[in-house]
């Protein structure tokens, strides 16, 4: 039966060795309470980090601990020497990644002994999921420290069904850019077969950096990489709803609440709870809850705020000095505005126990969550959570939290802004109880909609989908039995054509046209093709037919040229394929030439009977947005002028309507009556020709994606590959009768 593999940093549980004994206990928040109600529920293997140092265990102890998390609580220890942690969680993880991606680029430090580390790491996660893995086990991979588990595994695991979830944010290009190791890292993230994120803001920043530093192209989420299509999508993470709504019922909570109200007395309490992290803002928190008692003197002695920072990360320095910034701080407020009966800030420097945490939620007016970069920030979503009997509460919320997505009836400010943050707290503090009932409400029904369990529930059918559509794909790869099939017919027939696109199907895309000349391998293929007296071989391009003339000419091959304006015979003479105008360029070009100077990177190509718009080396979100405004401002001029639009790859052509390479083809087949017929193109320009062709052709794309070719071939080599096949079964004997697919 097939198992769940979760596989994080952490393990959710915590083993310790004190005195010389191991104690184990269950660990709270962030991912680990996340997925562990999930992993709870179900048949899995939780695989992660113990936390005890390896160096401090004997070889029995760590039998002893991996026997008993694997009884006790499905799980597989990963034993980590002080160095790794070190290096791998202290270093790169957190002092490279975690600034990196929060946009907090002054704290990240880039060392190559770093990166060694979380190298050497992530193949020890590797090891150790293959260790357990069995065939039809999904895997589903956890958050930064491990963003080259899922290319490692792809590469131990081809068939592997893979999902990595990122639980922090994805930053912009222009930041992930300064990472020494951004290849290396997409890479990794890219072996798995679907991509998770909290929001589509994170999953646009993905794959911008995915096609400016691979030059990995993707259609609606879909990536291709590979020979393998991934999918990238988002997924905001959830919390276990019903534990929180029903926790301030349980007469433990229920005590702790109320013993906060009477400490508290007839004050307002606001409440702010995360981990001490320069990522969370708590010194602006702070500080806009002491201009909120200089601007609102109403306020003074009759509200309190409760400051909850959870240690994080003490040995590194810039927590460190975080921590002496937050002590001075709270030391001000309250030394400017306590009186002999009342602390503004009570100040807690630790974490909190289930019922004490929830105790304070309950009890509190307001939550300041207000963070100035996070990935969701679960708090915001359990304290909501927690109002559920009453109703009551107010959320301020930054717009700079994955939650803000989700809960658009907080009151939701920029972090940044203190003056708004001032007003959002005074607004919060005197909200009408009605107001508070109706908004929480609507997030009461969301949040328990989209449930933790949802959560998981919803990635992990998505990564099955996407595994569905993999399989799709792969069904029309050409197999060997395929291909055994194909070079048999091919050799069979009497009389054969082949219609081959150039660019991307014998020839690689390049940023410049001019920068995909035939090699001279290509140039003997084709020659031994066309040599063949069986073979009537055809080019059909994009290109201008001088370009064609140029390269192939020489060759004995059919060409059509401006995607079949002008046809070639093998014998070298040039018609167009009908009547054909230029005169519609003059009221185009100057639009084309607007748009050009408009978008740095792109420029005209100009052909007999056709005009280009290239935009690969723009920069791609501005090209999606300008070749959108193109179009819509071509469709009305083309119509009423006989043109036509082509999009292909990272091109806009305008040219004759009726222009396509599918008639050029119908034109040869009709004429040559061929046995065999063999269409090959990568792209939307060559869907014509693919519908041209009879049903019995043999009709290849090279590369994955929908198509109405009736195969598929992974990429320009494996084209060529199938070429020189078909040239070397050419000198076989015919059989009696004819083979077609």
């Amino acid at each position: 039966m097939s198992r769940l593999l979760i596989v994080s940093n952490r393990l959710p549980v915590n083993v310790d060795k004190r005195r010389g004994q191991l104690h184990f206990r269950r660990t709270v928040g962030g991912l680990a309470t996340a997925v562990a109600s999930y992993h709870d529920g179900g048949d899995s293997l939780w695989i992660g980090w113990a936390e005890v140092p390896a160096g401090r265990l004997d070889a029995a102890e760590k039998e002893h601990i991996r026997d008993r998390l694997l009884d006790e609580h499905h799980a597989q220890p990963v034993f980590l020497t002080a160095d790794d942690i070190q290096h791998y969680y202290h270093g790169f993880s957190n002092k490279a990644l975690w600034p990196l991606f929060h946009h907090f680029t002054q704290y990240a430090q880039f060392d190559p002994g770093f990166w060694a580390t979380y190298e050497r790491v992530n193949r020890k996660f590797r090891d150790a999921v293959l260790e357990v893995a069995e065939p039809g086990d999904t895997i589903w991979v956890h958050d930064y420290q491990l963003m080259l588990l899922p290319g490692m595994l792809r590469d131990r695991l081809p068939e592997a069904s893979i999902g990595f979830f990122l639980h922090i944010p994805f930053p912009v290009f222009e930041i992930f850019r300064m990472l020494p190791w951004r290849a290396e890292l997409l890479e990794g993230v890219l072996g798995s077969d679907l991509v998770g994120f909290h929001t589509y803001d994170y999953v646009r920043y993905f794959l911008a950096s995915c096609r400016r530093i691979l030059g990995a192209e993707d259609q609606f989420g879909r990536i291709a990489f590979r020979d393998r299509i991934v999918n990238a999508d988002a997924f905001p993470i959830g919390i276990d709803f019903t534990r929180y709504a029903k926790a301030p019922l349980e007469s433990r909570v229920r005590r702790e609440a109320e013993r906060v109200s009477r400490q508290t007395g007839q004050r307002k309490l606001v409440l702010s709870v995360d981990r001490l992290d320069y990522t969370k803002g708590i010194p602006d928190r702070l500080r806009a809850f002491d201009s909120l008692l200089e601007r609102h003197p109403e306020w003074r002695n009759k509200v309190n705020l409760v400051c909850v920072a959870v240690p994080s990360r003490t040995r590194v320095e810039h927590y460190r000095a975080l921590k002496r910034q937050v002590d001075e701080l709270v030391g001000y407020i309250n030394g400017r505005w306590a009186t002999m009966d009342w602390t503004p800030v009570r100040y807690l420097y630790r974490s909190l126990p289930f019922h004490s945490l929830v105790g304070l939620y309950a009890a509190a007016d307001v939550a300041m969550v207000t963070p100035l970069r996070d990935g969701m920030n679960l708090v915001a979503k359990e304290y909501v959570a927690a109002s559920a009997e009453d109703g009551l509460g107010v959320l301020v919320l930054s717009e700079m939290a994955g939650a803000a997505k989700e809960l658009g009836e907080a009151l939701i400010i920029n972090p940044n802004d203190r003056d708004a943050t001032v007003e959002a707290l005074n607004a919060a503090l005197t909200m009408p109880e009605d107001e508070q009932r109706a908004r929480n409400e609507a997030m009461h029904r969301r949040l328990r909609r989209y449930d933790v369990q949802r959560w998981a529930e919803d990635f992990l059918q998505s990564l099955r989908v996407t595994k569905r559509l993999q399989d799709e794909y792969d069904e029309k790869l050409l197999s060997a039995e395929r291909r055994q099939a194909l070079t048999d017919s091919y050799a069979r027939a009497p009389k054969r054509l082949l219609v081959l696109d150039y660019d991307g199907t014998l020839m690689g895309i390049a940023a410049r046209p001019e920068n995909v000349r035939p090699d001279p391998e290509l140039l003997q293929l084709l020659e031994r093709l066309a040599d063949d007296k069986k073979n009537d071989v055809a080019i059909v391009s994009g290109r201008e037919r001088s370009t064609l003339e140029e390269w192939l000419g020489q060759l004995p091959v059919r060409l059509a040229a401006e995607h079949g304006a002008w046809l070639r015979s093998r014998e070298g003479e040039w018609v167009t394929s009908g009547p054909l105008t230029n005169a519609w360029k003059e009221r185009v070009r100057p639009l084309l030439e607007m748009f050009t100077d408009r978008t740095p990177g792109s420029f005209i190509e100009e052909k007999d009977f056709s005009l280009v718009w290239h935009f690969r080396k723009a920069h791609p979100d501005m090209a999606g947005t300008r070749v959108s405004e193109l179009k819509e401002t071509l469709v009305g001029m083309t119509g009423e002028m006989g043109l036509g639009l082509l999009e292909g790859k990272k091109v806009l052509e305008v040219k004759n309507q009726g222009v396509n390479k599918g008639q050029a083809a119908h034109r040869w087949m009709e004429r040559a009556e061929p046995q065999f017929i063999l269409a090959m193109g990568d792209d939307r320009t060559d869907e014509d020709l693919f519908e041209a062709a009879p049903e019995w052709a043999w009709t290849i794309r090279v590369g994955r994606g929908p198509s109405r070719a009736a195969y598929s071939l992974s990429s320009v080599d494996d084209a060529r590959m199938l070429l020189w096949e078909l040239a070397a079964e050419g000198d076989r004997e015919p059989a009696e009768g004819l083979v077609r697919s």
